[in-house]
């Protein structure tokens, strides 16, 4: 696989490639110091990953852009200073988000883990299962309009209260669900530009994401209310675990970690004795469906590792391991203990366990 460094990136360029060749990986390691030169690099050869740090020329998410729009298929990690979230327009043109800091090991490790998922979202027999599938579930659409609503500033509460509104099933079901014990406040609320008001944006985005997920054609073997109920617990847990810059990521995934279920011709992960076990699972079919869908990869991750979080490649508790310990507890399922004990949040856990025990005592179905 070739490698593109890009900017402040280069400087891993010889360090990087001395541990390449060291490790006998057939991988070329280029370096382009401006956008510009990034750009030229990419539209002649195709790179299977570039990673972009400071660049001169162009921000990182119009160069994240002109990649995706150039090499649609190279896996696009940025690096990020600071401990200042990525803006709303780098999560959705970057798949991965390191560190500036991190030392070429940690960047090593990270190509590795996303060479990992790529192969995952590109597995053949994955594709032409799913592919097989007549008509695979639309994409949440209100949730990606207001995705885009949310990075204009010209847009506010009344905008977003009037996107809700057009659709009048989706306006009954957002009050629904606002007023159910899953996001409620104690309050009832009838009007619609209040509950957008009263639950923020970030909220808003969940209960819509989760009103057009959970209205989806399941299949009819599937207890729809069962997996809604762990999505929407799961979600708040796992919101509770990260830091608020990545509270949301978070939330998201975990409401959609059993999205795979969705899809005919896929067989439940967590069933012993499958009734096909060459069929791909759910976790995988739904990391795919995900990545078809657009979602950042973050998110796509995570559903992808959550039942096998070692897989993922994280050398600290992220959404990935948020994503693993709320859906795990919420189902009261086993833990990675090892893990959580490898990346030291292992001591971490019985606090976690109260959480997800005083949600799901407290929060009525």
């Amino acid at each position: 696989m070739d490698v593109l460094l890009a900017g402040s990136a280069t400087r891993y360029s010889e360090e990087l490639s001395a541990l390449v060749s060291d490790m006998g990986e057939p991988w070329h390691i280029a370096a382009a110091s401006d956008a510009a030169t990034a750009i030229q690099a990419v539209s002649e050869r195709t790179y299977g990953m570039v990673v972009v740090g400071t660049t001169p020329g162009l921000g990182a998410a119009d160069l994240l852009g002109q990649i995706r729009t150039l090499r649609p298929d190279a896996i696009r990690v940025v690096l990020l200073d600071g401990d200042a979230p990525p803006s709303p327009r780098v999560i959705n043109e970057a798949h991965r988000f390191l560190p500036a800091t991190l030392p070429v090991e940690g960047l090593l490790d990270a190509l590795y883990s996303a060479t990992e998922l790529r192969e995952l979202l590109n597995d053949p027999s994955l594709q032409e299962r799913v592919g097989r599938i007549e008509r695979l579930p639309s994409p949440p659409r209100l949730y990606f309009a207001l995705s885009r609503a949310l990075e204009d500033d010209s847009v506010g509460m009344p905008q977003i209260a009037q996107m809700v509104m057009s659709d009048a099933a989706m306006a009954a079901k957002v009050l629904q669900l606002c007023n159910s014990a899953y996001f409620s406040t104690g309050r009832p609320t009838t009007d619609l530009r209040a509950a957008v008001t009263r639950l923020g944006l970030r909220h808003l985005r969940d209960v819509v994401l989760a009103s057009e997920v959970f209205s989806s054609a399941w299949p009819k073997h599937v207890d729809i209310e069962a997996v809604q109920r762990r999505g929407l617990l799961a979600s708040r847990l796992a919101g509770k675990l990260l830091p608020a810059s990545s509270a949301e990521l978070g939330t998201t995934a975990a409401l959609l970690a059993d999205i795979g279920l969705l899809l005919a011709d896929v067989r439940d992960a967590r069933d012993p004795a499958p009734a096909d076990p060459t069929a791909p699972d759910h976790v995988s079919a739904g990391a795919y469906l995900l990545g078809l869908w657009g979602l950042p990869m973050p998110i796509v991750e995570a559903v992808a590792f959550h039942r096998t979080p070692a897989r993922s490649g994280e050398r600290s508790f992220w959404v990935t391991g948020a994503v693993h310990v709320a859906t795990a507890l919420i189902a009261d399922a086993p833990v990675d203990e090892a893990w959580l004990a490898r990346i030291g949040a292992l001591d971490r856990l019985p606090r976690w366990r109260e959480q997800a025990e005083d949600l799901v005592a407290t929060t009525v179905a």
